[in-house]
């Protein structure tokens, strides 16, 4: 391969929240059990590909183009996709810290900076995982949902952001300029 030719770019950013998006609206959404006979187990074939893979993979290409922070995330958050698509069957204990480790990485991503609707995907997919490992601990179904409609909503977030940057569409609330505000004799 020619080293002069950029192996990813801000695409690899939005080819990731796509993903993940995809991912975690799926993996959400069977969690919560809205829809019949879907359960969150449904998306281990998703999850081992598009979580897991594909999102492994477009992390290598960040890190080749040189964006150190989309590379770790999403290399981090493939290798978890993965190992949780071909974990089966364990422990609720086991799952429980599973998941707690996932949040950790999840909050890792939130702390690092970033754009508003990077640091909301990641901070939603925190919350999320957290929820869901209480859940696990306390075999609560209830907390377990819960937990499944925070990972939708990260996934909403993630595919919102990934189709407002190839859709051209707000990605910033709209603000004052700076030092545009009322003046002391104003």
């Amino acid at each position: 391969m020619d080293n002069d030719v950029s192996a990813g770019s801000g695409n690899t950013t939005v080819v990731g929240r796509l993903a993940l998006g995809i991912t975690l609206l799926a993996f959400g959404l069977g969690t919560t059990g809205v829809i019949d006979g879907v359960g969150a187990s449904d998306a281990v074939s998703l999850a081992h590909y598009v979580g897991g893979v594909a999102l492994f993979l477009v992390g290598l290409l960040a890190f080749r183009a040189g964006d150190s922070a989309s590379g770790t995330g999403f290399v981090a958050l493939g290798a978890l996709w993965f190992t949780w698509a071909v974990a089966g069957q364990m422990s609720a204990n086991a799952a429980g810290l599973f998941l707690l480790l996932f949040a950790l990485v999840a909050l890792t991503l939130t702390l690092a900076g970033g754009d508003t609707l990077g640091q909301a995907m990641h901070g939603l997919l925190f919350v999320a995982m957290v929820l869901l490992a209480v859940a696990t601990f306390a075999d609560s179904s209830s907390l377990a949902k819960v937990g499944g409609w925070a990972a939708a909503l990260s996934g909403a977030v993630a595919w919102y952001a990934a189709t407002a940057a190839l859709a051209h569409w707000p990605t910033a609330l709209p603000g004052r300029a700076a030092g545009r505000g009322v003046t002391a004799a104003g």
